[in-house]
C-alpha cells in the first residue's frame, strides 16, 4: 500500500493548511483511494504558523489582552500546544505592521511590549517552551519593549527607566536585571529567523527594514546609531555580543534581543517548524510527500515551506510533488517544464519531481480565491499529480 504523506503551507488569503491538505488527499483519493495518506499542517514561522502547529500538535489558542506598537490594548492570541508546555507566538499579532495606519507607522515609536506581554502570560500559564516567528513586525527596538515587559529595566545617563522603543535606543546607558520574571530562568526560546541581516550597520536592521515601516533617511541613521549603542551597552553589561550576529536584525533587532536576554536559538522558521513535529520521524516509509504554497516562485527555494520540505523529504530518497496555488518558474535556474503535464503549466527540478498550478491561464482573482473555487482546484491538481504518482 502506498503511504503518501500531504504537508503544505497555507494558500494565504484562501485555504488554511489542514484544508489544503484535505483537498489534495481528496484529489488523490480520485486516482488512488486504497492508499495510506497522512495529513500535516505547517509552516515556514510567518503568518499561519500558529494554527498550523495547533493542527498538528493538538492544544488550544489562548486569548488575552496586550498592547499594539504604540500601546494601545488589543486582544492578541497564540497556542499552548498538546504537551502543556509549549507556546506558539507570532509576534505579529501583538506588534505586527498591519496592526497600524499608514499614517502611524514610525519605528522610532513604535515597541514590542505586546510581544512581551504574550510572553509572559504564557510563562504564567506553565509554559517553559516558546516557538516564536518574528516576521512582520512594526519596530525597530531592538527587543526593549518585549523585555521591558519581562521585567527588564533600561536605564538612562541618569537612573531613569526608559520606555522600550526605537528612539530610547540611544539614551540606553545601563540595564538592570534585577526585577527580570523568575519564569524566564527555565524557559528555552527557538525563534523563527530567515533574514542574516545582523543588528546594525549597513546591512543592518534599521537600512533594511525600517523605510518599510515608516523611518525617513535621517530617522534610520538615527536608528541605526541608536541600535549601535544599544548594542555596546548589552555587551558591556550581559557580556552577549549581538552587533554582527547573522539574524540578530530580524524583527527591528528582535532577533538580537532573544539572544541577549534569554536562552534563545535562531532557527530558519521552516525547521523550526518540521523540527517541532518531527517531521523526519512522520515521513519515514513514505512513497511520496506532496507540498505547496499559495504561489510557487524563485522565492521558494530560498527557506519557504515547499523547498524545506522538499529538503527534508529528499534527503531520505523519497520523491516530492508540489502544487501552487500559481506556478511562476520561468527562467529560474534548475527549473524545466515538466512534458508530461506542460499543458497545465508543470515543472520539474531542483529537488522536485513535479510542480503544478491549481490555476492557469486568465482568471478572476477574487473568484479562484474563494474557499470552496481554491479547494476545488487544489484537488483537481491533485489528481493530475495522482496519475504520475500511482500511474507512472
Amino acid at each position: 500500500m502506498y503511504k503518501v504523506v500531504v504537508a503544505s503551507d497555507s494558500f494565504k488569503g484562501s485555504l488554511s493548511s489542514s484544508e489544503v491538505a484535505r483537498s489534495v488527499e481528496y484529489g488523490l483519493n480520485l486516482v488512488c483511494p486504497d492508499c495510506e495518506y497522512r495529513r500535516i499542517s505547517v509552516a515556514d514561522g510567518g503568518e499561519g504558523t500558529v494554527e498550523a502547529l495547533k493542527d498538528t500538535l493538538g492544544g488550544k489558542i489562548v486569548k488575552c489582552t496586550v498592547h499594539d506598537p504604540l500601546m494601545r490594548e488589543i486582544t492578541a492570541s497564540y497556542a499552548i500546544l498538546g504537551d502543556g508546555h509549549t507556546a506558539v507566538l507570532e509576534m505579529a499579532s501583538a506588534s505586527g505592521l498591519p496592526l497600524l495606519a499608514p499614517e502611524e507607522r514610525n519605528p522610532l515609536k513604535t515597541t514590542t511590549f505586546g510581544t512581551g506581554e504574550l510572553i509572559l502570560n504564557a510563562l504564567e500559564k506553565g509554559c517553559t517552551h516558546f516557538l516564536i516567528g518574528i516576521g512582520g513586525s512594526a519596530t525597530n527596538d531592538g527587543g526593549m519593549g518585549a523585555f521591558e515587559a519581562l521585567g527588564y529595566r533600561f536605564l538612562d545617563a541618569d537612573g531613569l527607566a526608559l520606555s522600550g522603543c526605537g528612539e530610547s535606543l540611544s539614551k540606553v546607558e545601563s540595564i538592570d536585571v534585577s526585577s527580570v520574571n523568575p519564569l524566564l530562568n527555565n524557559a528555552v526560546f527557538t525563534v523563527a529567523c530567515d533574514v542574516d541581516t545582523p543588528f546594525c550597520g549597513p546591512d543592518g536592521a534599521a537600512f533594511v527594514f525600517a523605510p518599510q515601516k515608516g523611518a525617513s533617511d535621517s530617522e534610520v541613521m538615527l536608528l541605526d546609531r541608536g541600535l549601535a549603542h544599544f548594542a555596546d551597552v548589552v555587551r558591556n553589561d550581559l557580556g552577549c555580543t549581538i552587533a554582527d550576529v547573522p539574524g540578530s536584525g530580524a524583527a527591528g533587532g528582535l532577533g538580537g534581543g532573544f539572544l541577549a536576554f534569554c536562552n534563545s536559538e535562531l532557527k530558519p522558521g521552516i525547521d523550526m517548524v518540521l523540527d517541532a513535529i518531527d517531521f523526519d520521524h512522520i515521513i519515514d516509509g513514505a512513497d511520496a510527500v506532496i507540498t505547496g504554497e499559495g504561489r510557487i516562485d524563485s522565492q521558494t527555494f530560498k527557506g519557504k515551506t515547499p523547498f524545506g520540505v522538499m529538503s527534508r523529504a529528499g534527503a531520505k530518497g523519497i520523491p516530492v510533488y508540489a502544487i501552487g496555488g500559481c506556478v511562476s518558474l520561468e527562467g529560474v535556474e534548475g527549473i524545466a517544464p515538466y512534458p508530461g503535464l506542460w499543458n497545465m503549466g508543470a515543472y520539474s527540478g531542483r529537488g522536485f519531481r513535479c510542480i503544478v498550478p491549481s490555476v492557469r491561464g486568465k482568471y478572476d482573482l477574487e473568484y479562484v480565491m474563494r474557499s470552496d473555487i481554491a479547494g476545488r482546484n487544489v484537488a483537481a491538481a491533485a489528481a493530475s499529480l495522482g496519475d504520475i504518482i500511482f500511474k507512472g
